[in-house]
């Protein structure tokens, strides 16, 4: 990990009341296979649970956001990362080792500003279509959306595109403007496991409902 130089990778992660999920993608963050300098930048919102010092403990900086939605805390990290390439993954989403060698090598390879990957969703077998969606749909579209539990970005090109936006669905909104200033594409190689949780107390039907009242909401801010 970064010990003070500059990073080549900054891993952005928005943690709000994340303590029992958090030491998992930090350790996964830890433990990636590079010779690279990367860091851990953790946005901790919400009550005071011990989810920023369980951050602090491993080696992440650690910033507590005062405005609310998870778009804002994932600026607000990027605003304080350091590196060249910013990773956002989520705080119930572990990177495989080769996660930062993968992802820099596809970008360079295929000439891209920003990337994902596919993912694997942990949890029940109703979470599978979701991900055969972000697997195999996702890449398909003429901007591709890039998952915020798995947005790989050009640091220079995030910031001319804005950033993430304070908006519902708030990493469509990201891709889509994303898409209009740069090329972006999909690693075909699984390099994260991600919770389905939200499928397994929600149920599928729930979920899908979840994020098409999200994506209401993103239309009609004008996203």
């Amino acid at each position: 990990m970064a010990d003070g130089g500059d990073p080549a990778v900054s891993f952005v992660v928005p943690a709000k009341g994340e303590a029992a999920y958090l030491p998992a993608a930090l350790d996964g963050i830890a433990a990636q296979d590079t010779d690279r300098e990367y860091e851990t930048v953790v946005v901790v919102g919400g009550p005071r649970d011990g989810t920023a010092e369980v951050a602090a403990e491993r080696g992440a900086r650690v910033y507590r956001q005062s405005t609310s939605g998870i778009g804002n805390a994932r600026h607000l990290g990027a605003c304080h990362a350091r590196g060249d390439w910013l990773a956002f993954v989520d705080a119930d989403t572990v990177p495989r080792p080769g996660y930062v060698e993968s992802m820099l090598d596809f970008v360079a390879g295929e000439g891209l500003a920003a990337a994902s990957s596919r993912c694997r969703i942990t949890g029940p077998l109703r979470a599978k279509p979701m991900e055969w969606t972000i697997n195999h749909l996702f890449p398909r579209l003429s901007r591709p959306v890039l998952p915020g539990f798995n947005c790989f970005v050009d640091a220079a090109t995030y910031r001319e595109a804005g950033g993430f936006p304070a908006v519902p669905n708030e990493d469509t909104a990201f891709s889509r403007r994303l898409g209009r200033l740069a090329e972006t594409g999909y690693c075909p190689a699984v390099l994260v496991e991600t919770s389905g949780r939200r499928i397994a107390d929600s149920g599928l039907t729930g979920t899908l409902y979840h994020y098409l009242r999200l994506d209401w909401g993103r239309l009609t801010a004008d996203y």
